[in-house]
């Protein structure tokens, strides 16, 4: 037979609302009293009914934390700094992937209001303005990152690229790099364009006024395909700015197909610092973006949100800055021209 919450509440000596406390990690509990009853919950195997919880108190235990896609390596740690932060706080965490589909991302959003989540983080740009409107009208209050001004329900987080964008143009110059591409993430998505204009306008008043400027999704083989187009100017950059790590990867991987050496030839640098950025071959010269801080702020803004009574957001800024690696180097161009034109007919460019 299951075990009630008031089992545990007798066999602990202490009240039912005790016991709740305690399991809802309350830091005011003594430790004599927690130990008292974890030690009951253990010998009764009892497990809260969530379901009983949710109407004895009238809302649930869940957060919702949303992203683009599970496979793409910037979010384990966003996901691990928030539910961190939930979890010691005794609430559990509605992990959902949009995979930047539409009808997905209705599902979504369909799925945080059937759970009754208290609050959802969306760390992606595939939930528009109409979107979140239909969160916060719901009364969950929502945490966005890079994608809109405070609210009624309604935090923002700002990364702040700029800082590690102007650390990156200051290094590639001082290595005396002056002919500069980029290959930004997709055109489409809102983060990917505004770290474009401002990476294009930072390098315009640097005087490294950049050419061309191509786009890739984040995947290392259309990565790849862009350093096509890259390449194929009458005069070849010695640097090339990636709006990821994935692209950047998947352009050093193409360079080294074609026989470019990296960053002998042509420097890479990337963003986000992924645990992979260290492992490339060269390591890769990246902006750092603190992903697990900006899973933790997430839910620290989520909880401070809706424990405010006007229930206004606020704005966080997230900082960002370079790591230099061994993608980036003075450039050597005496060989580039040749492998140049190796690489457009694509001798040598073919995947293995």
């Amino acid at each position: 037979m299951a075990h009630t919450m008031h089992d545990v509440a007798k066999r602990a000596g202490v009240s039912p609302a005790t016991v709740s406390r305690v399991l809802s990690k309350n830091p005011y509990i003594s430790a004599e009293t927690t130990d008292r009853v974890m030690s009951a919950v253990k010998e009764l195997h009892y497990h809260r009914n969530v379901h009983a919880r949710r109407l004895a108190i009238g809302k649930s235990d869940l957060f919702g934390l949303v992203i683009s896609e599970i496979a793409n390596p910037f979010f384990p740690e966003i996901i691990r700094g928030f539910q961190s932060e939930a979890w010691d706080r005794g609430f559990d965490v509605l992990l959902l992937n949009t995979e930047y589909n539409p009808e997905r991302t209705k599902s979504v959003v369909r799925k945080l209001i059937e759970n009754d989540v208290r609050g959802v983080a969306v760390m992606t740009s595939s939930l528009d303005g109409e979107v979140i409107q239909s969160l916060t009208q719901e009364g969950i209050a929502v945490v966005l990152s890079n994608m809109s001004t405070p609210d009624r329900l309604l935090s923002n987080i700002t990364i702040d690229y700029g800082r590690g964008l102007s650390q990156a143009i200051e290094h590639i110059a001082s290595l005396g790099h002056r002919r500069v591409a980029v290959i930004a993430g997709p055109p489409t998505n809102q983060t990917a364009a505004n770290i474009e204009n401002a990476l294009v306008e930072g390098l315009k008043q640097r005087g490294l006024d950049p050419d061309p400027v191509a786009h890739s999704a984040y995947n290392l083989d259309a990565a790849a395909e862009a350093v096509k187009a890259i390449v194929s100017t009458k005069r070849p950059p010695t640097v090339i700015f990636c709006g990821s790590d994935l692209i950047a990867m998947g352009v050093m991987a193409a360079l080294e197909q074609a026989g470019i050496e990296v960053p002998g030839e042509i420097s890479v640098i990337g963003i986000d610092d992924i645990a992979f950025s260290f492992l490339a071959r060269p390591p890769l010269t990246t902006i750092r973006v603190p992903r697990e801080e900006l899973g933790i702020t997430s839910f620290k803004a989520l909880n401070k949100l809706l424990k405010q009574k006007r229930n206004r957001g606020d704005e966080y800024v997230i900082e960002t800055e370079l790591v230099i690696r061994k993608s980036t180097a003075v450039a050597r161009t005496s060989l580039l021209r040749k492998k140049i034109d190796a690489l457009k007919t694509g001798s040598k460019f073919q995947r293995n």
